[in-house]
């Protein structure tokens, strides 16, 4: 785990498939370790898988396509995992091409690639390009002051020295008193006039107490009104009642009125009736001599219609009991037809049964065989598509290596391949030559495949052979099954008719018999003679019994009559003594409809008064609420105008103490940078100056040196970025301990080298781990750790091998490129 705080600890750092980097682990302790290696072996690389995993592609040359390693199989998942320590929090990130996550102190807090880099530019309080110019120093990059205008020099400075936050800060101050002016201003402008307060007051109390006045006056009014409807109202409601009772009275007296007419006419229909039956019953005794046969007759004819019904159903029933017959004889034959189908039908059903498990072992075979030739066939498909696939990837590997010739940037490991390419080239033309062929064995598979095998086909029609049999078993089994259904069904129809022509034969045997027609027409003709006659007497019958109860009824006919005219006399008398008149019930409802309308005037009267008062006692309210509301809006304009003052006061103070800091800010890194600089140079030059557009000047002798050497140009440039690194770490208040240096002794001679290495050492209380990458092999003199980085092109198409050769070379080695 990598600690960047400043406490020793151990990082951990792995990568799979990273350009040249197939599968490499590395450990860095803490002092200095020098990575070495000849140029295109991938040292640098190593650097940039660890800014690939805090910052993501943002930190790496090309684009996310060229980072994974050429030649690898199908599309090996490219991965970098780092872990280290910051602060007071261990950290553990994994990267891929499409995923990312970070662990902080063994929890997962964020899954996504924004999520993590976001989350990891936070912790460490830089952009990956802030990053890169101050603790992490790339190839060509110790010129990046002197790359930079003389205003992003400045900006640059403050920013990663955290001076930005000030400018923030002071921002957000200048927005927030604009916003108060501004609302200060608004509400200003929103502020009613206080006389028009006051006078809107005033008028309302005025329409308040003129409403006061009016509600009473209609109150007043109002129970004037009420007492005189209290006076009126029992006189009213007595002519009322008198009224429904002389109304209900006459009422009664005109139904007692029909009544007595209804009694009369049904007191005279009596006595109509009573003589009418009295004449009837004379006449009733003038037929009784023609009338003596007729009972005789009636008598006999119904025993004869009896006898004639009776011989009716005995010839329906016989003539079913024949029917009956037929029908058993017919019954008895079929079944005596049908009598071996039972022994038929179970051969049927075994044979159809043998057959139907042939059959399915049958259609079990061919399924086997075709599923194997469908399987045999899509497994060729699947493999001639993917190899027609790995065909275009390698040969698109391939014809770009070779445009690109020895000399030009292998687009995998960013380095030219030089005497290895045409290695490079023949191992990929192997690749293709191979698929070449394993793609044509597969075409030709899939052409012998295209039509299903001969044994497929011989299997089918034995199927469908035995399927046929199978059917006419079935079919043969069905009709047998049919005629044993139908064999029952007949005896119990044979049953069924034998029990009802038993029944019909019992019924037969208790029928009547001796009907005679003849006699049966010649009663029925001396019944027609005599019919007129015996209409006749039914009628003078009928007539003639009514005689005895009419008279009773008559009697009580009269007595009716009597009360009903005797109870329209009592209800005449009645009406007369209520003494009502229709002239004084008019003068009384007239009386009483405006005592009534009087109160209702009033009534409406007091509510309008009432809502005058409602609405003046709501004026009043809110012209005391306007003024209520204009004296809290005093007072909040005054507290902003109080916070305004606050606001105008901090902008002045930020822009004395950023005025403060940037002037102190030159002298300081000028100061750090000529101590460096005279250890770098044995004492040769003791002095750096920073101007006012932040150049670098060497001076001699307190002099500008107007020329410089070029190695005194990367002299004065390393400086100036160790003199950066160290006053952000004391004063910008960073956790990072780490400093890495790639490739810087590119013009300094051994003596300035030692130098170097010597200062990074003096300079372990601030940058406790420091990584110097190179490719001077002198360097590892100086370094507490070497770890050695070499390509092999022969091993797996070409990998970097990574050993830590810190005590004897050839030691085991620290990665392993898979």
């Amino acid at each position: 785990m990598s600690s960047w705080s400043g406490a020793p600890s151990t990082p951990i750092w792995t990568a799979r498939s990273f350009r040249q980097h197939a599968h490499t682990e590395l450990e860095f302790g803490p002092g200095i370790t020098g990575i070495i290696g000849p140029n295109g072996s991938g040292k640098t690389t190593i650097l940039e898988a660890i800014a690939w995993a805090l910052y993501g592609v943002q930190a790496v040359r090309g684009d996310k396509d060229s980072i994974r390693r050429i030649g690898v199989k199908g599309r090996a998942n490219v991965e970098v995992e780092l872990e280290f320590r910051l602060g007071a929090h261990e950290y553990r990130v994994a990267r891929t091409l499409s995923t990312a996550a970070l662990h902080q102190d063994g929890q997962l807090v964020a899954n996504s690639l924004k999520a993590v880099t976001d989350k990891l530019e936070r912790a460490l309080g830089m952009t990956h390009q802030e990053f890169f110019n101050t603790y992490f120093t790339g190839q060509k990059e110790l010129k990046v002051m002197a790359a930079l205008g003389k205003t992003d020099r400045a900006a640059f400075l403050s920013q990663v020295l955290g001076y930005e936050r000030l400018r923030l800060a002071q921002e957000r101050v200048r927005e927030v008193r604009n916003t108060l002016a501004a609302e200060v201003k608004g509400l200003e402008a929103a502020l009613p006039d206080p006389q028009a307060l006051a006078e809107q007051r005033r008028a309302a109390e005025a329409r308040l107490t003129a409403a006061q006045r009016a509600a009473q006056a209609a109150d007043t009014a109002r129970a004037q009104a009420q007492q005189r409807l209290a006076r009126e109202e029992p006189r009213w409601n007595e002519w009322t009642a008198r009224r429904e009772r002389t109304l209900s009275l006459d009422g009664e007296r005109r139904m007692a009125h029909q009544a007595v007419e209804g009694r009369r006419q049904e007191f005279q229909r009596l006595d109509k009736e009573l003589a009418d039956a009295l004449k009837a019953r004379e006449q009733l005794k003038q037929l009784e001599a023609e009338l003596a046969p007729v009972a005789r007759l009636k008598g006999e004819l119904a025993d004869l219609e009896l006898l004639q019904r009776e011989e009716a159903a005995r010839r329906a029933e016989q003539a079913q009991l024949d029917e009956l017959a037929r029908t058993t004889r017919g019954l008895e034959q079929r079944i005596a037809e049908l009598a071996d189908v039972g022994a038929a039908l179970e051969r049927a059903e075994a044979e159809a049964r043998r057959l139907a498990e042939r059959v399915q072992a049958a259609e079990a075979a061919v399924e086997e065989q075709q599923a194997a030739w469908v399987r045999e066939k899509e497994y060729a498909a699947t493999r001639r598509a993917e190899l027609l696939k790995q065909y275009d990837e390698v040969k698109e590997q391939r014809d770009k290596i070779a445009q690109l010739g020895p000399e030009g940037e292998c687009p995998t490991c960013r380095r030219p391949l030089g005497g290895e390419h045409a290695a490079v080239l023949g191992i990929l033309d192997r690749q293709l030559q191979a698929i070449v062929e394993d793609g044509k064995f597969f075409r030709q598979r899939l052409e012998q495949l295209a039509e299903p095998p001969a044994g497929v086909g011989l299997l089918e029609a034995q199927r469908d052979e035995l399927r046929e049999e199978s059917r006419r078993a079935s079919e043969r089994a069905g009709e047998l099954r049919a005629q044993a259904e139908e064999r029952a069904r007949a005896k119990a129809e044979l049953d069924a008719a034998r029990e009802r022509a038993t029944g019909l034969e019992r019924r037969l045997a208790t029928r009547r018999t001796g009907y005679d027609a003849a006699r049966h027409d010649a009663v029925r003709a001396e019944l027609v003679k005599l019919e007129p006659v015996a209409l006749e007497a039914a009628a003078l019958e009928e007539r003639a019994q009514r005689a005895e109860g009419l008279v009773p009824e008559a009697e009580q006919a009269e007595q009716l009559l009597s009360q009903a005219e005797r109870r329209v006399r009592e209800l005449a008398d009645a009406v007369r003594a209520e003494g009502f008149s229709e002239e004084q019930f008019r003068l009384a409802k007239d009386r009483y409809d405006r005592a009534l309308g009087t109160l209702r005037e009033a009534e409406l009267a007091l509510v309008e008064a009432r809502g005058d008062l409602s609405r003046a006692e709501g004026d009043v309210q809110e012209a005391a609420r306007r003024e209520e509301e204009r004296a809290a809006r005093d007072r909040d304009i005054s507290e902003r105008k109080t916070r305004h003052r606050l606001h105008n006061e901090l902008d002045r103070a930020f822009s004395d103490l950023r005025a403060d800091l940037n002037a102190a800010m030159r002298p300081e890194i000028a100061d750090l940078a000529s101590d460096f600089l005279a250890d770098l140079t044995d004492g040769r030059y003791q002095q750096i100056d920073l101007t006012e557009d932040y150049e670098v000047v060497i001076l001699d002798g307190g002099v500008p040196k107007p020329v410089i050497s070029g190695g005194e140009e990367d002299v004065a440039n390393l400086v100036l970025r160790l003199a950066i690194s160290q006053m952000i770490a004391e004063r910008a208040g960073q956790p990072l301990s780490l400093l890495v240096l790639d490739e810087i002794f590119g013009s300094l001679d051994d003596a300035r080298r030692q130098h170097v290495v010597a200062l990074l050492r003096r300079l372990a209380d601030r940058f406790p781990q420091v990584i110097l990458i190179t490719h001077i092999e002198q360097v590892r003199e100086g370094v507490d750790r070497v770890i050695r980085v070499d390509y092999d092109a022969t091993r797996d198409g070409g990998t970097s091998v990574v050993r830590d050769d810190t005590a004897t070379p050839g030691a085991a080695d620290a990665g392993v490129a898979a």
